[in-house]
């Protein structure tokens, strides 16, 4: 049986916007049946839009939640600023926890999932505002902590690791930004980068060598989206381009500078820096970028951590979304919505 999503301008959920921070934020808002029993939080990732969420939004509405889905810092319609501080995971973090405050309340915890760089955001989140957050979830993203060593990927690279992120020396420099510009060469992009391929084969991404510009215009469709839903997302990814999306790549140093008091106070104190809130992790076991040795040792930093699967490459979430689905929905039930005891 197929499995439910919303559609671009689906009368199921409407089209908002927050001012958080300063910074204008455009979100997907769907309401369920009923006094909601709570709200859901969903952060995506690269490159991708709220309704990268399209198969779990409905999900979550059945389980009797209010969704918001924004638009990240950079993309769609949410605003896309000049300043590279603002892209940082410390301060997108406190963007997460001010829109989730406006639509949620004050006081009032949410339930966090993210993927992609949105399943980094949502680590984030919880390391810096646990009291937000009831539960939070990655798909695809493994956890990794603060450090107070710091070294440039492109060294770390050069000295044979992480050549999964390889790419991502592409993505930070100028080049995507400044030759994938036009709607067609945005909608060529997304196509090969979701699955599409050239008529002999041709890829537009590989995690080598990041885009292959010289295959732009040879993508044919891609088997994870309909026409209308990759109309749409190249619709939203040329509103702003992508240097806002981009500039998620550009924030190593940033980030490793606003976490360092932490990671020098758990080296003081001689214990790991743990994420409070009750976690999930999802791995898909066939992700090219994110392979599962990157989560070997990720436990020691939760409190309660449960670790799910799927067979899936990095589009998780809509290859597999019923299983991806199911192992959120039994983490819900067991550990974040679990009975207590009347004592």
């Amino acid at each position: 049986m197929a499995v439910d999503k919303i559609a671009p301008n689906d009368p199921r959920i409407e089209r908002k916007q927050a001012e958080v921070r300063g910074k204008t934020y455009s979100y997907l808002y769907g309401k369920p049946e009923g006094t909601p029993k709570g709200t859901v939080v969903l952060i995506h990732g690269f490159p991708d839009i709220s309704l990268g969420w399209r198969y779990q939004i409905p999900f979550f509405l059945s389980q009797g939640y209010q969704v918001v889905a924004p638009d990240c810092l950079g993309y769609g319609q949410t605003a896309s600023p000049e300043k590279l501080e603002e892209f940082s995971l410390k301060s997108m973090a406190d963007d997460v926890k001010a829109l989730s405050e406006h639509v949620a309340g004050p006081g009032e915890q949410i339930i966090l999932g993210g993927h992609d760089w949105g399943g980094a955001l949502v680590w984030r989140v919880a390391l810096w505002h646990p009291s937000l957050i009831k539960g939070v979830f990655s798909v695809c993203t493994p956890y990794n902590s603060p450090t107070t060593y710091w070294f440039d990927l492109a060294d770390l690279i050069a000295a044979g690791k992480f050549h999964n992120f390889k790419y991502q020396l592409q993505l930070r420099g100028p080049d995507v930004e400044a030759k994938v510009k036009t709607p067609e060469d945005i909608r060529q992009f997304l196509q090969g980068i979701y699955g599409g391929r050239g008529p002999n084969g041709e890829l537009v991404f590989t995690t080598e060598q990041g885009v292959v510009f010289e295959n732009l215009g040879k993508m044919g469709p891609t088997p994870l989206l309909s026409e209308d839903e990759i109309a749409y997302y190249a619709e939203q990814f040329s509103h702003s381009g992508l240097r806002g999306p981009l500039n998620w790549y550009r924030t190593r140093k940033i980030n490793y500078e606003e976490e360092l008091p932490l990671a020098e106070k758990a080296e003081k104190e001689g214990a790991a820096i743990k994420i409070q809130p009750a976690s999930l992790f999802i791995l898909a076991n066939k992700d090219a970028a994110l392979p599962a040795s990157m989560a070997a040792g990720m436990d020691q930093h939760f409190v309660d951590l449960t670790r799910g699967e799927v067979t899936a490459t990095h589009w998780a979430l809509w290859e597999t979304p019923e299983e991806v689905n199911k192992q959120i929905k039994e983490w819900l039930d067991t550990k974040v919505n679990k009975p207590t005891a009347n004592l």
